[in-house]
């Protein structure tokens, strides 16, 4: 019988302090940040769920072999053991390293994209989406149905309708397909994961019109879990292994080490084709750094090679998903309207149904996000009509298909009594729910506006 007890299974050597602050005192540094938590100081903030992108805790294993880096600007010794790590994971041949995920997307898809290109995803994130719209290329995602019920019950809620990507292919010309980007897990859809059928099932529709696939591979260790656990003949292959056949389907993949390499800085672009390596590296070497570094200091390449293997120990993947569905099933028994099933690395919460008086021009994920910091301190994201949403020719909202919360789980972080401390936090929130009120942008950027948008409550 397994223990109902989920244990972290490192010991804590290291230790940070954190604030705690009152009501009174948040109200004021809310204020001063607009109502918009990026703006808001750390110190502020009590438990930090706003990403998990670069908030992991480093292993010892980890600090050690960043004293031994190789700081040389080319060919250094960190950066050869990064490449091994890397090739021996995904199977690519050709290896760029960037400083973090979003520099690798500049570089691909700002190559492959462009007027008149389309890129059609699971779900784009904000960054990618940005990158290829700056681009002047078009974002189209295109989510399995049951994506579109926050509380069914379904294991893979994260896959793509390969349908609809065969419709979109042959209405848009395979010519002006830029690349099909399968993202895993798919965190705008609720970290949901991607099966592997499905990610075969991609493969076979571009190979038949020769388009370009690519992994967005950020939590890709965490996607291999809950293919082990759910997907029928995958139970007996390790996580690492089922990472690697997911990897041989694609023609190449960006990752943002951050989240599943477990580093605080640091991504790659990976890809099979010389001749889209050779074009890349030209753009790489031109804004980013050499093509031996990236951007990337040997001490985070280091750390980058010991993460991308310790991501994938059992007892460590173990952990990281119990720990996160522990979270949302308190949350759900609570009556808490989310994302179901849990995915792996974040809880999202269903603010338009949490709360229903507030309508979608008036970002009830926003207001959720104030009331979390307001009452606990919990610096979480909005993922809705204020990332996501977009103006029509008149200038009306056009709104998100969902508007949500994401509470997103800094790896190796946080301990149990955290979390059950967040678990209060909400049983606040829920008292008082009902006269909880909107917000209206009062300043936003043209592009990534939740990173710098200002907001004032009606």
């Amino acid at each position: 019988m397994p223990f109902k007890t989920i244990i972290e299974p490192f010991r804590i050597k290291e230790v940070e302090p954190i604030s705690v602050t009152t009501e009174e005192n948040r109200k004021v540094y809310l204020r001063e940040a607009h109502y918009n938590p990026f703006m808001l100081k750390s110190e502020h903030v009590l438990i930090d769920f706003l990403t998990d992108s670069g908030t992991s805790a480093m292993s010892s294993k980890q600090w050690a072999a960043m004293m031994e880096a190789d700081e040389a600007y080319a060919g250094s010794r960190s950066w050869l053991k990064m490449e091994a790590v890397i090739k021996d994971l995904t199977g690519y041949e050709h290896i760029l390293p960037t400083h973090q995920g979003r520099a690798a997307e500049r570089i691909l898809y700002g190559y492959l994209g462009g007027k008149g290109k389309v890129f059609i995803s699971n779900t784009h994130f904000d960054t990618t989406r940005a990158n290829i719209e700056f681009s002047g290329a078009e974002a189209i995602d295109i989510p399995v149905e049951e994506s579109n019920h926050p509380m069914l019950d379904l294991p893979f809620k994260g896959n793509m309708d390969v349908n609809e990507l065969e419709r979109l292919i042959k209405r848009h010309g395979p010519e002006n397909i830029g690349g099909v980007i399968l993202t895993v897990t798919n965190n705008s859809g609720g970290g949901q994961p991607v099966s592997m059928a499905n990610a075969k099932d991609i493969k076979t529709i571009c190979n038949k019109y020769k388009v370009n696939y690519f992994l967005d591979c950020c939590r890709i260790a965490e996607n291999a879990y809950f293919i082990n656990h759910r997907e029928a003949g995958y139970e007996n292959k390790t996580y690492k292994q089922i990472a690697q056949e997911m990897f041989s389907l694609a023609d190449g993949c960006v990752m943002s080490a951050k989240k599943d390499g477990l580093v605080n800085m640091g991504g790659f672009l990976a890809v099979k084709d010389k001749a889209l390596s050779d074009a890349c590296t030209n753009l790489l070497i031109i804004t980013e750094g050499f093509a031996t570094y990236g951007g990337l200091s040997g001490r985070s390449m280091e750390a980058m090679a010991v993460g991308l293997q310790e991501v994938f120990e059992p007892d460590y993947l173990k952990y990281r998903i119990r720990s996160t569905a522990y979270l949302g099933e308190k949350l759900y028994k609570m009556g808490i309207p989310l994302i179901y099933p849990i995915g792996g690395h974040a809880v999202y919460i269903d603010a338009k149904a949490f709360y229903p008086q507030i309508p979608v021009n008036e970002y009830p994920g926003q207001a959720l996000v104030c009331e979390l910091y307001l009452k606990g301190g919990i610096r979480s994201v909005e993922i809705g009509s204020v990332m996501f949403g977009k103006y029509d020719d008149s200038g009306k909202l056009i709104p998100a298909p969902n508007e949500l919360v994401r509470l997103a789980i800094p790896r190796r972080v946080y301990t149990q009594s955290h979390i059950e401390y967040v678990i209060e936090v909400f049983e606040l929130i829920l008292e008082g729910k009902e006269k909880v009120k909107g917000l209206r942008i009062t300043e936003e950027p043209e592009f990534l506006r939740h990173f710098t948008a200002k907001f004032e409550r009606l």
